[in-house]
């Protein structure tokens, strides 16, 4: 059976990306979820998906800035200690504000065999590699972005789930774990964990339990 995760928790029970959100992720059975991490001006790891708040870019904004609602990876960390988490960093190529020295400085702090990290940026995923973070996944949803996971080094492909067939899953099985986003659709959740698919993330938990 694949790993059964939330997508950014369980987000139409919750707001998204929130402490409530993950707990009804996993009161509803799943074996833990995905979450997006920015980093503040001032060097703090917050959960959150998009690049700015109200149009303000998240990275000019310090912790105390942001709603209360906003949790820092770390307040995730101390909560959910038994969860699988995929923690997804944002990052846009090729600058870098120091998130990912922050990241990898964290999670030294939390050792987890059920913690993985993933991006869309393959030069975070880079960086990441040279601070010893592990396991990696690249994150994509155009098929040719396949061609970079040998270069980087990632023991995860983390493909939108409409990239998959049965056949591209065999070929990828005995090189990568697979991660398939975001299913939302119980038959194509069945599929796709016949055809052997490591992971699953949803935003309906009950498609996947």
């Amino acid at each position: 059976m694949p790993l059964r995760l939330g997508h950014r928790g369980a987000p139409k029970r919750a707001r998204e990306n929130t402490l409530e959100s993950f707990r009804k992720a996993l009161e509803a059975g799943l074996d833990g979820f995905e979450l997006d991490v920015h980093l503040t001006r001032d060097g703090v790891l917050v959960v959150f998906h998009d690049f700015a708040l109200e149009g303000v870019p998240l990275a000019s904004l310090t912790r105390r800035e942001l709603p209360a609602y906003v949790p820092t990876l770390e307040e995730v960390l101390e909560a959910f200690p038994g969860a699988w988490i995929n923690v997804e960093l944002k990052s846009l190529p090729p600058e870098t504000d120091g998130r990912e020295e922050a990241l990898a400085g964290l999670l030294a702090r939390y050792p987890s065999e059920r913690i993985w990290v993933s991006s869309f940026d393959p030069l975070a995923l880079v960086r990441l590699k040279r601070l010893g973070v592990g396991p990696l996944g690249l994150l994509y949803q155009r098929p040719e972005a396949e061609a970079l996971a040998p270069c980087l080094g990632v023991e995860w492909l983390h493909p939108e789930a409409s990239l998959l067939t049965e056949e591209r899953v065999k070929a990828l099985k005995g090189r990568y774990r697979i991660l398939a986003w975001t299913v939302n659709a119980r038959p194509r959740a069945e599929a796709l964990a016949a055809w052997g698919v490591d992971a699953l993330v949803s935003d309906l938990p009950e498609v996947l339990v």
